[in-house]
């Protein structure tokens, strides 16, 4: 057990420090240099920074710390304070380590500030902690004002965003919107991961096959329910009891499943949904070497 909790700790705090040297770099080596910004905390920081000069270490810390403090009231103490440990870390990074200036060259800016902001994210998130305090902000205003935690935050992005096309120009804020998408599209590939997962349930008279085919075949896992088929006539009538067959497939094999299972009994009520995230049971056959 206390080799498991280590194992886990040491994962969390791996993943705290790649989170932190990633936006130090994508803060000092890309986006500062050219005037760049991103949504959230980071983006309110970069702002005060451009235009008041202000310590771009301090006023990070200085902006985050409420907001962590009040994440301590709303989700739990462990992970304000582990939270606000991995903010002032970043601090200092981005006080006392010379990152190089990669690039001016705009595009390039733009994706991989975005890319290497969104990876730091990504990281701390599933270390467990939050590097930018507007979540923390959004699902606080959110029981106050009754919208929701996206649109707190899309509205906040959008006002920074304006901002800085008011004091830097249109083109600054067309580019530092382009960094935040990019940034946003990366903190959902770390955090949920590569593979998206679809739930399949399949409704067949031949579910004894079926069932064969997607253990024997495709290495999935599966669950039974119990159901009754039935239908409409004059009056409800059940006519026969069946499986139903429910697995998890990422969404590269959802065609393959369905014309199998069309080939099995073209008869077959096949419908799918997506999956966030999934965690234990038999999700891929492991590869033979």
């Amino acid at each position: 057990m206390k080799k498991i909790l280590f194992k886990e700790s040491f994962k969390d705090y791996l993943f705290m420090l790649i989170g932190i040297l990633c936006i130090a770099f994508a803060l000092k080596s890309l986006l500062m240099p050219n005037k760049f910004f991103d949504g959230g905390v980071t983006g309110i920081a970069l702002l005060l920074y451009k235009k008041y000069h202000i310590n771009i270490a301090l006023i990070f810390i200085a902006l985050n710390i409420p907001f962590l403090l009040l994440g301590g009231k709303l989700i739990n103490k462990s992970f304000a304070i582990k939270s606000i440990i991995g903010v002032i870390i970043l601090g200092l990074c981005l006080q006392f380590i010379p990152f190089p200036e990669v690039s001016h060259d705009k595009l390039i800016v733009s994706v991989f500030g975005g890319f290497f902001i969104g990876l730091g994210v990504g990281f701390g998130m599933k270390s467990g902690i939050a590097l930018d305090g507007i979540e923390v902000l959004a699902v606080y205003t959110g029981k106050k004002v009754g919208f929701s935690m996206s649109e707190i935050i899309l509205g906040i992005n959008i006002l920074i965003f304006l901002i800085a096309g008011i004091f830097f120009g249109l083109e600054a804020a067309f580019y530092s919107m382009l960094t935040y998408f990019v940034a946003s599209k990366t903190i959902d590939y770390v955090v949920e991961g590569f593979e998206e997962f679809t739930g399949v349930t399949i409704i067949s008279s031949k579910s004894e096959e079926v069932k064969q085919f997607l253990v024997l075949q495709m290495g999935k896992g599966i669950t039974v329910y119990k159901g009754e088929r039935g239908f409409m006539k004059d009056s409800f009538e059940v006519s026969t009891e069946t499986d139903i067959v429910y697995t998890v497939v990422t969404r590269l094999e959802v065609r393959k499943l369905k014309s199998a299972i069309h080939e099995i009994d073209e008869k077959a009520f096949i419908f799918s949904s997506s999956i966030k995230e999934t965690a234990g049971g038999i999700l891929k056959k492991k590869h033979a070497h």
